[in-house]
């Protein structure tokens, strides 16, 4: 908004050139989500509190998060209102990729708000009906993959891999399934990860931080030559709701940090992992999505190996998944499995940087 309202005034006051510059946005972005968080954070709590909107702990959970049972949960709506607000004042409105980003994560969030109210509603747990929550998801992925499919460049059902400057397939229609299966699993990864005080939004941070670094390089093209990577016109805009996105998610860690005061709920895991997977998407960086976010696959894959060896062995690999369960039930304080996870996460953010120089 700022752009097109103030840049246009450059030939009154030479200064209000600085608007036209992603870096400067993006910047000011993040402070703008960082201050909604700080100004309306307190209130967004104070308000769940006071409708006991609280946290509902599964049985089967480990002892130590029965006393977080009712911290207000739906914590998320911080999130999304600190995105939506820094992206609508800073980014350039009239970009594509920006309004798809926004959207995206909006929708995500949406279904995350109502799979959290009826929790509330009902006091359990269980939510929202698992086929109904993962159909509104595929719905909502579809439509984003139809996008792109449609409306963006001849680049977009292109496959790259880390390592290589060449794209090593044209997916062609079969890019609107995999875009599917990405987003879907980019949102339930977040979703999985959210389980102990700041360990989703702290690792979402250095996700998007990394996702945001090849924003601004993909949207340059003496950068994006330099670094043999694909240049996108208007991908560059994506720096602008990135570090909003990490704004957002490092205003809500200060109200999520051991002990949390709030949980983000499935409102805030499901907008940010959305708003992951759609800027890998579209930053053609789908495959490299599983090094950024390592330490999400890691969980997920937890999971996955423990329902398989449950069902074909009859035997639990972990003593509880995901993962992070598993080292809290092997003796581990919550706030060192954070710390550790969130050392891997940085380590798999520099791993993911590193492949820009290996081609």
């Amino acid at each position: 908004m700022f752009k097109e309202l103030v840049y246009p005034l450059v030939q009154y006051f030479s200064p209000f050139n600085v608007f036209r510059y992603i870096t400067f946005r993006a910047a000011y972005a993040t402070v703008t989500a960082l201050l909604v968080c700080f100004v309306f954070g307190p209130g967004i709590i104070n308000m769940l509190r006071r409708r006991k909107i609280g946290e509902e702990i599964r049985g089967d959970g480990p002892e130590t998060h029965l006393t977080k049972s009712g911290t207000p949960t739906m914590g998320g709506i911080m999130i999304l209102l600190a995105v939506t607000v820094s992206a609508l004042l800073w980014m350039n409105l009239r970009n594509m990729y920006a309004w798809v980003g926004l959207l995206s994560i909006l929708a995500f969030g949406m279904i995350g708000l109502i799979d959290d109210m009826l929790k509330h509603k009902h006091h359990d747990s269980g939510g929202m009906r698992g086929r109904i929550k993962l159909a509104g998801q595929i719905g909502i992925s579809l439509a984003i993959a139809m996008t792109l499919y449609y409306a963006g460049g001849n680049h977009t059902t292109l496959l790259y891999l880390p390592f290589l400057k060449d794209p090593v397939l044209d997916l062609s229609w079969l890019y609107i399934p995999f875009a599917v299966l990405l987003l879907v699993s980019a949102t339930n990864a977040v979703n999985l990860t959210d389980g102990l005080d700041g360990l989703a939004a702290g690792l979402v941070v250095m996700a998007g931080l990394t996702l945001t670094v090849l924003a601004y390089v993909t949207g340059r093209v003496d950068y994006a030559q330099y670094l043999q990577i694909p240049y996108i016109l208007g991908a560059g805009e994506l720096t602008v709701l990135g570090l909003g996105v990490v704004g957002a998610a490092t205003g809500f860690l200060w109200y999520n940090a051991h002990p949390a005061e709030v949980m983000m709920g499935d409102t805030g895991s499901l907008a940010l992992g959305g708003a992951l997977g759609v800027m890998a998407l579209m930053l053609k960086k789908e495959v490299l999505l599983i090094v950024i976010c390592g330490v999400f696959v890691i969980e997920v894959l937890s999971v996955i190996i423990q329902v398989l060896s449950y069902r074909w062995r009859g035997k639990r690999v972990f003593l509880m998944a995901p993962l992070h369960h598993h080292f809290e039930l092997k003796g581990w304080a919550e706030s060192k499995v954070v710390l550790r996870f969130w050392i891997l996460g940085g380590l798999f953010a520099i791993l993911s940087l590193s492949t820009l120089k290996l081609r």
